[in-house]
């Protein structure tokens, strides 16, 4: 079994809280039924590109370099971080973010943001607690399946955080709550990965764009049909298949009233295929369409299918070393007269497929995020909300909590309102492996992961993202090693050695701890198997 996806070689806070807490809850267990969420693959391949992003001139760092790494001054819009701030409200963002309707009015509702939901992975797949739910019996433990994934160390190494048996209809209702939570963070839709135009993954894409609608009317859904996996080479096809789907009022469409098809690998079908899926849409359903291909090969493809198209977008590379085209991309994109979508990615770790990138901490995140703000991107996918066989996720997961959708809250912000949003309580973002980078499995995994051509080199890191109201000193502990060091006003990335046991870190400021976060996954030089995504963790939000 193999993921999807190939690359491109080139580039309301206590309600919240509630929630998180809710979501560790479990009740008794309950048997599960097996099925295969891939109905076809291919492999990734292809390499990354080598050159690492520049540093940004304005605002959070680009990746950090050996030692600690300092946001510049912000821009001249954002508001300058106030050395002695009043003592803020409890929440868990370093910042206040802005209601989704102010998100998605004026010049900020222009800015889209989406994030990449591939429907293999829900809340749950069984209605089932945690502790005997199919994620924990078959794809996180290596036996699972009857042993199919144990050569690499079983299907997945983390899994959505867990949420308790619901009665009813609990498929749309967990529908539901991932479209609150995204909703909540500030992101305008999902791109909804189409695998196949029936069976399960069929049925759960319409049910999705059901919840969108019956939770947020506002929230869209566009369609992205993949063509690594859909079965048909017949253009009324699919054709048919999107006119269904997108008569669902979370269909996302253009103001004029065109609906958004954004193909996955759109070049495995010329730009004459899709040129006669488009007039179907139209002369046999009535419905017209903007058409933005999404690309491995934006370079090899952009001529041909610029006609046809309203924007562009890329899968992108997932290493902070591979990122150096991304402005060349959007400057294509908009020297054709077509909106630009940029990818914005976390991490990348595919047991499954035997290959990795170096993520470097936060650093890929903050190096996309930086590219889609200063390059001037028209949109942004968050690739992925929720394939964990890639390891990409950015929805909350058992292992990074919210970490990473709160840091992105924080960039999208930027990127829609055009400015920084002053940072209003001390918070902290740790990330670490829990293991070295060369650390032999010790249980018979046969198949392990091996840096991607192209990636940064590999590392053995704990970072500490700090987001501080003035300067303050930041102890840590990583393992029996306890340092510190002092913090300035704003974002700024402290990397440590990574050592066995657990890591801490902790803000002081006047004789007062203002904000504390513990990484509790130990690091061990003996483990079972291979696993070398970031886990993260925040102050913001206690485990």
């Amino acid at each position: 079994m193999t993921a999807h996806r190939r690359r491109s070689r080139s580039s309301g806070h206590r309600f919240a809280v509630l929630v998180a807490v809710l979501l560790l809850a479990c009740a008794c267990a309950a048997a599960g039924v097996a099925w295969d969420p891939f109905t076809a693959a291919a492999g990734q391949d292809a390499a990354a590109p080598a050159t690492p992003a520049a540093t940004p001139t304005t605002g959070p760092p680009a990746p950090p370099g050996p030692g600690g790494q300092t946001q510049a001054p912000p821009s001249p819009t954002a508001p300058a971080p106030s050395a002695t701030p009043a003592r803020p409200a409890p929440g868990p963002l370093p910042f206040d973010l802005p209601a989704p309707a102010a998100l998605r009015a004026g010049d900020a509702g222009r800015k889209l943001v989406f994030a990449h939901y591939f429907t293999p992975y829900p809340l749950s797949l069984d209605n089932a607690s945690a502790e005997a739910d199919y994620y924990t019996r078959h794809y996180l433990d290596p036996r699972g399946e009857n042993g199919k994934h144990q050569r690499y160390g079983g299907l997945l190494r983390d899994r959505p955080l867990p949420v308790p048996p619901r009665g009813g209809d609990w498929e749309y209702a967990n529908l539901q709550q991932e479209v609150r939570t995204a909703r909540d963070a500030g992101l305008d839709g999902f791109t909804l990965d189409l695998l196949s135009l029936s069976g399960k993954n069929r049925e759960r894409a319409d049910l999705l764009m059901r919840a969108a609608h019956a939770v947020d009317p506002a929230f869209r859904v566009m369609l992205m049909p993949d063509m690594t996996s859909l079965d048909t080479d017949d253009p009324a096809v699919l054709a048919d298949a999107l006119a269904a789907l997108g008569a669902n009022p979370a269909a996302h469409r253009l103001d004029d009233g065109r609906l958004v098809v954004s193909p996955f690998k759109a070049e495995q079908k010329t730009a004459d295929w899709w040129r006669r899926v488009l007039d179907l849409l139209e002369s046999r359903h009535g419905v017209r369409t903007a058409f933005v291909p999404l690309f491995l090969d934006l370079g090899a493809n952009a001529d041909a299918f610029a006609p046809l198209s309203h924007g562009f977008s890329e899968w992108g590379s997932r290493s902070y070393a591979g990122q150096e085209g991304a402005a060349d991309d959007v400057r294509r994109a908009h020297a054709k007269g077509k909106i630009w979508m940029q990818p914005v990615s976390v991490q990348d770790a595919r047991p499954n497929q035997g290959v990795y990138d170096e993520a470097g901490n936060t650093a890929t995140l903050r190096s996309t995020w930086t590219h889609a703000i200063e390059d001037g991107a028209d949109w942004v996918q968050l690739t992925t909300w929720n394939d964990y066989s890639e390891g990409s996720q950015f929805a909350p997961s058992q292992h990074n909590g919210h970490a990473y959708l709160d840091l992105t809250s924080y960039y999208l912000t930027r990127f829609k309102t055009g400015g920084w949003p002053p940072i209003v309580r001390d918070t902290l973002y740790l990330t670490g492996r829990t293991q070295f980078a060369a650390a032999a499995p010790t249980g018979g995994q046969s198949m392990l992961m091996s840096l991607r051509g192209g990636s940064a080199a590999a590392r053995d890191t704990v970072e500490v993202l700090s987001f501080l109201t003035g300067p303050a000193t930041v102890r840590t502990a990583v393992g029996p090693t306890a340092r510190q060091h002092a913090a300035p006003a704003g974002v700024h990335a402290e990397l440590l050695p990574l050592r066995p046991g657990t890591s801490s870190a902790e803000v002081t400021r006047d004789g007062r701890s203002t904000a504390r976060v513990e990484l509790p996954y130990a690091v061990d030089h003996r483990v079972p198997v291979q696993d070398l995504q970031y886990y993260a963790a925040t102050s913001g939000r206690p485990r």
